[in-house]
């Protein structure tokens, strides 16, 4: 394979915090070496790739992203996902299991796979799906599931509801090893709700959804991981009520970690304005208060990483009253662009955010990504954190545009993307 050489870099390891400038490595599609400070001398043979100051970093990895293949090609298929990823800067996602027919059997778990090494440019890891259908009620072959390649359990846009199945999942995740990823949003609470219960969703006139919702069933799960001992990720979190239970649960030593939204850290309920349906998501956009509060948190590691909860829909499904529009939007491509600002405001410091994106998702699933150091993965992102542009839609690789941050100013972007040693994007500019 082609030896590179990415040089006059500002590096940042995401798994150290380390930064400075410097010089990296790649051969075979590993990091071969890296060179902190002095200038790296060129191997022979190598290709050069000047960076310009600009910052390499460890690739993004999404632990939470709605791929339509198989069953939705329309709203999205493997290959428009993972290019959309590399557009953004992630080389890694992972894909719910919310499709048609869902991944709830090996030979689905391996049909993604084998989707994904013939068509996407990018690392797909499918999530399997907690319950057959994700119905709820009868169990998945954990062991089986995780032989065929799953990385994770989870019944993506559903909560498993049911206590009893819920401590049984926990407790055969304790003995397979494996991770559970609830989505924490109690279904009877949420009711017809469409927004944050308060003030702004009685102005508009739309019934609200209480953070109850959010928190009793985050609360219950805590519980039966303290009584089972089960590995348990709580997908997305957004209110400051979820953040001091999570913080409880992790000072008792429970082995808990969470996630939350990009959304949910650079958007409120606010932005909804005149009934904007890309911005009607689960969880809702909360409060000011609950969004600096979730930013807080991110900052003091109670929460460990962030998602996309990218979800394309189609006009079909978005084109109509708030309260009848479906939940979801883009995010995968804008991830990176969105995070940066927290960045630009003075909020967080690029190397926990890179940490948040990339390490600790890395490490949550238990993977060798995430890291700049020698013998790690060669997935890198080279970024222009100050680059600006307005977002337009219709440049998006996504088959579907429902992005809450269409014809939004954003600064930052991803100027070239690395899978195993491999560019899989590079922006005009840098070419």
């Amino acid at each position: 394979m082609t030896t590179l050489l990415l040089t006059n870099a500002h590096l940042i390891d995401p798994a150290s915090g380390r930064e400075g400038p410097g010089a990296v490595l790649v051969r075979d599609g590993s990091i071969a070496d890296i060179h902190w400070g002095t200038p790296a001398s060129v191997p022979e043979g190598a290709e050069v790739i000047e960076c310009g100051g600009q910052v390499l970093t460890a690739g993004l990895v999404d632990l939470r992203a709605f791929v339509g293949e198989p069953g939705a090609e329309h709203r999205e298929t493997l290959a428009s996902a993972s290019a959309a990823a590399a557009a953004g800067g992630v080389t890694t996602l992972v894909c719910m299991p919310d499709t048609n027919p869902p991944i709830d059997e090996p030979a689905i778990v391996d049909f993604v796979l084998r989707r994904a090494r013939d068509t996407a440019s990018t690392h797909v890891l499918p999530a399997a799906a907690i319950t057959k259908g994700l119905a709820g009620q009868v169990m998945t072959e954990f062991g089986l599931l995780t032989e065929a390649g799953a990385v994770a359990f989870t019944d993506g846009l559903k909560a498993v509801t049911n206590a009893q199945v819920m401590r049984r999942a926990l407790t055969y995740a304790r003995d397979f090893g494996v991770l559970l990823m609830q989505h924490v949003e109690e279904p009877t609470l949420v009711g017809d709700g469409v927004m944050n219960e308060g003030e702004m969703a009685s102005r508009l006139g739309l019934h609200g959804i209480p953070r109850e919702a959010e928190t009793i069933l985050l609360e219950r799960d805590i519980r039966l991981v303290r009584l089972t001992g089960g590995r348990y990720h709580a997908a997305m979190i957004s209110c400051a009520d979820s953040v001091e239970i999570v913080r409880r649960a992790k000072e008792a030593g429970l082995p808990v970690t969470c996630g939350v939204s990009v959304n949910n850290l650079v958007l409120n309920e606010n932005d909804i304005g005149h009934y904007r349906t890309f911005c009607k998501l689960s969880p809702p956009l909360r409060t000011e208060a609950d969004r600096q509060a979730v930013v807080a948190a991110l900052n003091e590691g109670v929460i460990d990483v962030i998602v996309s909860d990218h979800n394309p829909q189609d006009v079909e499904t978005k084109r109509l009253p708030f309260a009848e529009a479906a939940d979801g939007a883009l995010g995968i491509e804008t991830l990176l662009a969105a995070a940066l600002r927290l960045v630009h405001a003075g909020d967080i410091a690029l190397p926990r955010l890179l940490a948040a994106l990339s390490a600790a998702p890395s490490r949550v699933l238990g993977r060798e990504t995430g890291r700049l150091a020698p013998g790690a993965p060669a997935d890198l992102v080279l970024i222009d954190p100050d680059a600006p542009y307005v977002l337009d839609k219709r440049q998006l690789k996504s088959r579907s545009k429902n992005s809450p941050f269409d014809e939004a100013r954003l600064q930052g972007q991803a100027s070239l993307t690395m899978v195993a040693g491999r560019i899989v994007h590079r922006h005009e500019e840098t070419r």
